[in-house]
């Protein structure tokens, strides 16, 4: 009997990302850090690095900026065999490190992209979902722009069509939603394809509308104090919204600085709701991307058959790793993460 494929399938845009050193404020030096960037292509390599098939599907220009990614890419493991080529201009983001307490900063330039431009007719999905179990997608593909967001629908359409397990971070990305259509009216109708949610407490409030004692939210992760309870309750209310959903996982974040937070998540299966293991972080060095790492982590557990329970503590200790790395990418192997989950948090040095 053949074993049940565990390859999946990535859409988004991924960017360039140019960075300002250290923690610089934008060209303090005149220079700029230049990588590779974007959710979707994050999670993808965060498969791949867990030995994962995995495939990243987009749209991309035709020029020596767009041959450089799909190469970096390909370097990391991911398939790229399924990016189209199409429009003008990768996206650009900017980002500012914060330090102590002052904040991170992005600024997007990403305004008629290659998947910005690029309707759902230009992808062949029985193509792109041959031989896949499950489909990966955020909320920031959605808020680009209406084309993107109508390719957004048609992918996790023909994904559940075609038996794929989806998945979608919700990712609010509130500097992004400038096409005319409020998240909401988007993001609903999308998760309504979806079997596993992924999000923080804003992005279930603000891009789906469930909220839960909204008044001391941000007061909560501001201060450092976080009640389980409103979580458990919040994870409750979106599922009760979306009954087409298995599981509903959000990340907890304590933020007492740019540099140091607490870090942990949550799981609700329908049946029991699970709290993961808790990461107290100093000295952060990158934490963008953070919580694609912690979608990475959630579904390559889940897709080759853990508990939920075993999904959520790999997904926390992989995020919790991660900001420990330069970059949107996670690169880290399973066997870090199995390691930090193994108790050893000493950083000692590995001979």
């Amino acid at each position: 009997m053949n074993e049940k494929s565990t390859r999946t399938i990535t859409l988004g845009e991924t960017m360039l990302r140019l960075k300002s050193p250290g923690f610089e404020r934008l060209l303090q030096s005149g220079n700029l850090e230049a990588t590779f960037a974007g959710g979707e292509a994050n999670v993808a390599v965060s498969l791949a690095n867990y030995g994962e098939e995995v495939a990243f599907v987009t749209a991309l220009p035709k020029n020596a900026i767009a041959e450089a990614c799909i190469s970096f890419l390909r370097g990391t493991g991911v398939d790229t065999s399924l990016i189209i080529r199409y429009g003008e201009r990768m996206g650009v983001y900017y980002l500012e490190s914060g330090a102590n307490q002052r904040p991170s900063v992005v600024i997007y330039d990403r305004s008629n992209s290659s998947i910005a431009t690029a309707g759902p007719e230009q992808f062949d999905w029985i193509k792109i979902f041959s031989g896949a179990s499950w489909f990966h997608i955020t909320g920031i593909t959605p808020a680009i722009s209406q084309k993107a967001a109508d390719t957004a629908l048609a992918a996790v359409q023909n994904a559940r069509k075609l038996g794929l397990t989806v998945s979608c971070d919700y990712n609010f990305r509130k500097n992004l939603w400038k096409y005319g259509k409020k998240p909401v009216e988007v993001m609903t109708e999308l998760v309504n394809y979806v079997d596993v949610g992924i999000a923080n407490e804003e992005d279930c409030q603000l891009a789906l509308d469930v909220k839960v004692d909204e008044k001391s939210w941000s007061q909560d992760v501001k201060s450092g104090t976080l009640n389980i309870a409103k979580y458990q309750a919040l994870t409750e209310a979106v599922l009760e919204k979306f009954p087409n959903l298995k599981m509903q996982a959000i990340t907890l974040r304590q933020s007492y600085s740019a540099d140091h937070n607490g870090w942990s998540g949550c799981l609700h299966d329908r049946k029991e709701f699970y709290v993961g293991p808790k990461y107290d972080i100093t000295d952060i060095v990158d934490r963008v991307g953070s919580g694609d790492s912690f979608a990475g982590g959630l579904i390559y557990r889940l897709v080759n058959g853990f508990s939920p329970k075993e999904a959520l503590d790999f997904a926390v200790a992989a995020s919790c790793l991660k900001h420990s790395i330069l970059g949107d990418f996670n690169r880290v192997s399973a066997e870090d993460v199995l390691r930090l989950l193994g108790g050893d948090v000493s950083g000692r040095v590995q001979r």
